[in-house]
């Protein structure tokens, strides 16, 4: 067998076909153009490909299919990020057949870099985050509609309008016939939103009980349950950065940089990464500079020369070389307040609900637990939460330590 791949095939696809070429080590064509129907994918890759084929897809909506089809049958399958590849979207003539050979010919040039396929249970974790995103936009939407009618006819809305026990009232407002069924499609869109993120919720909270990373991620000011399932959808595998640099690139909230010749200037965030990552890093930096001492006097310290703006985005940043750490090293932070920490922990366990921890624990051994993992709080016993004071179980460090 020949070291290394000797075809390579590059891929434009689409929702119905996909358009085939192959080009040789010196990048001449050998195969195709071919057209093939998706339907006939699996039939096409059985026919043509062999293990001496390495091809390159465009990341689009069915490019996870193609790829766990493709992959046991060829060399190897890498998909390319399309902004990446300006030969390709950027051209001023762009075919089905032209876009497939350009990419075939980047593989043989070895020009291409491959974007992280992710398994699948980080895609279902993705996929969830994201549909909840979809529905809380439903539900937003629906409720706008309903604050614009009232602002049109002047309404003094009741305590917790959108509340189910309140659908009658807003049925019975004295409204045009239009109006009425308009509301109603709003109520009934909001009824359904709703209910969907309570669902996707619950199935989030039985895989956040499955994930050791979680009580990592939920240390950390700023943190709960689903800030950290969407931390760990973005990042996936914590191995796959080398340094916490490379983290932050991924978010794309490293600084923009031109360093060439005489000039060196640097600027804004790039904003070239995963959003969700970059969202959830602002809010758990806006919880964070309320709520925990040390982020608040790096706030205060930032916000004079940067503005509130730009110093949140700064405390995100650093935020996430935490994230990078406590993942990397499975440890507590070296800002960690226990009894805060302690807080967070006990709030998880009842949001989960207690009958859901594993081995039967109750919320404070979970606790406790926790606390013990990451070498934390081994003096507590007792913590406010609340209006209640919880005990907790006496901690293992002290009794292994007598």
């Amino acid at each position: 067998m020949t070291d290394g791949p000797t075809r390579f095939f590059g891929l434009d696809i689409h929702k119905e076909y996909f358009v085939a070429v192959a080009v040789n080590r010196e990048r001449e064509t050998v195969f195709g153009p071919q057209r093939v129907s998706n339907y006939q994918l699996d039939d096409w890759a059985g026919r043509v490909l062999t293990p001496q084929d390495a091809i390159v897809l465009e990341m689009t909506t069915n490019t996870y299919l193609f790829h766990d089809t493709l992959l046991p049958l060829v060399h190897s399958v890498i998909a390319v990020h399309p902004p990446n590849v300006p030969l390709v979207t950027n051209v001023h003539v762009k075919t089905d057949k032209k876009a497939a050979e350009t990419l075939a010919q980047l593989l043989a040039a070895g020009m291409l870099t491959g974007v992280w396929i992710p398994p699948h249970e980080v895609r279902d974790l993705r996929s969830l985050i994201s549909r909840r995103e979809k529905m809380v936009h439903l539900s937003t939407m629906a409720k706008n509609r309903l604050h614009a009618l009232e602002h049109r006819n002047h309404l003094v809305l009741p305590d917790n309008p959108f509340s189910p026990d309140q659908r009658t009232w807003w049925e019975n407002l004295e409204l045009s016939t239009t109006e009425k069924l308009l509301v109603r499609s709003d109520l009934d869109m909001l009824e359904f939103a709703q209910k969907q993120v309570e669902r996707i919720e619950e199935c989030l909270k039985q895989k956040s009980i499955q994930d050791e990373r979680i009580p990592l991620l939920i240390q950390l000011p700023g943190v709960a349950m689903l800030t950290a399932t969407t931390i760990l959808a973005a990042i996936g595998d914590i191995t796959r950065f080398p340094t916490a640099k490379n983290l932050v690139g991924y978010a794309g909230l490293g600084t923009r940089v031109h360093d060439s010749g005489m000039t060196h200037s640097s600027g804004r965030i790039t904003k070239a990464g995963r959003k969700d990552l970059r969202r959830a890093m602002v809010n758990a930096a806006n919880h964070a500079v309320l709520d925990n001492s040390h982020w608040k006097a790096e706030m205060k310290r930032l916000e004079p020369h940067l503005g509130r703006s730009k110093a949140i985005v700064a405390i995100a940043r650093r935020l996430l070389v935490v994230v990078w750490h406590v993942l990397t090293k499975q440890v507590a932070d070296c800002f960690a307040d226990p009894q805060n920490v302690a807080r967070s922990f006990l709030s998880h366990a009842y949001q989960v609900r207690v009958r859901n921890l594993p081995k039967g624990q109750s919320a404070p051994a979970f606790t406790r637990q926790q606390l013990d993992r990451l070498g934390l709080g081994k003096e507590l016993q007792k913590i406010s939460f609340g209006s209640k004071l919880i005990k907790l179980p006496p901690s293992k460090l002290l009794i292994e330590k007598k």
